[in-house]
């Protein structure tokens, strides 16, 4: 594998590849001759897949399997980045990467599909669970992040109701890319967990949110129960038995949250690099 100085990204979006064509996924993998091809691409519309199973799966799990065998033709390293829902959410600490998964919904259901496919074809492949994911860029399918949501409502002077009975582990997208970067790098495959240490309820990353920012807005507490849709595990904290021992173990969420704003321009305040 060439040095990790000498790469090149190169993004393909929806709009240059339709995962669930497998013709045209090796096309254009062969054309950019990867050395590893990071698999964004995902239905992750919770509640929808719930309605359109067939398409999460051709999405998730198929498209998963189209890239891997792209790879494997090609010998470059597929990672395939899944979810924290892959787990059902009935423990009390957070899920590491020896504990089995059990989804509750059909999109984790065509996740970790996705997982067991990506393994299986690809002789070099790398699973990339991560949670909550916010970024600079957002997501395209969910119209931005969760950060971004809060804030806008905020100024908006909307009512704020947010959900205090799931608790998961926010992902800063930039620590989770490091963290990826840095496994090619040094080969490792299997599967970690790369979600931002610690865990808290989307009502506290609401109130951290504001609180980092400075400004008093009012927070109503609200219940899943109380919420139509996709059921979703009660626990899908993560944490890594992995990048510890790699010395690859990203930061807290909190200080990832305050980096975060400060690179959207929210905040003005410098913090500590990505890794540990």
């Amino acid at each position: 594998m060439r040095a990790m100085a000498a790469w090149a990204p190169v993004g393909l979006g929806h709009g240059d590849v339709e995962v669930t064509d497998a013709a045209q996924v090796l096309e254009r993998l062969e054309a950019v001759a990867p050395d590893a091809v990071v698999t964004c691409a995902a239905f992750h519309r919770v509640d929808e897949c719930e309605r359109r199973p067939e398409e999460a799966f051709r999405v998730n799990a198929l498209g998963a399997r189209n890239v891997a065998a792209a790879c494997a033709r090609l010998g470059a390293c597929c990672v395939y980045v899944s979810t924290d829902y892959v787990f059902g959410g009935d423990q009390d600490r957070p899920y590491v990467e020896s504990d089995p998964p059990r989804p509750l919904n059909v999109y984790g259901a065509s996740k970790l599909a996705g997982e067991f496919l990506v393994a299986a074809t690809a002789p070099r492949s790398l699973v990339v669970r991560v949670a909550s994911v916010f970024g600079v860029a957002g997501a395209r399918g969910k119209g931005g992040n969760f950060v971004e949501t809060m804030i806008a409502k905020a100024r908006a002077g909307e009512r704020l109701r947010v959900v205090d009975d799931l608790v998961m582990s926010p992902t800063y997208a930039a620590d989770a890319a490091a963290v990826v970067a840095a496994l090619i790098r040094d080969g490792h495959g299997g599967v970690v967990h790369a979600a931002n240490a610690g865990a808290c309820s989307w009502f506290e990353f609401a109130a951290a949110i504001f609180r980092e920012l400075g400004w008093e807005v009012p927070l109503e507490r609200q219940r899943t129960a109380d919420t139509p849709g996709a059921r979703r595990p009660r626990n899908s904290a993560l944490a890594s038995s992995r990048l510890a021992a790699l010395g690859l173990a990203p930061p807290p969420w909190q200080d990832a949250l305050r980096r975060y704003l400060v690179a959207r321009g929210h905040l003005d305040t410098p913090s500590p690099g990505i890794l540990h």
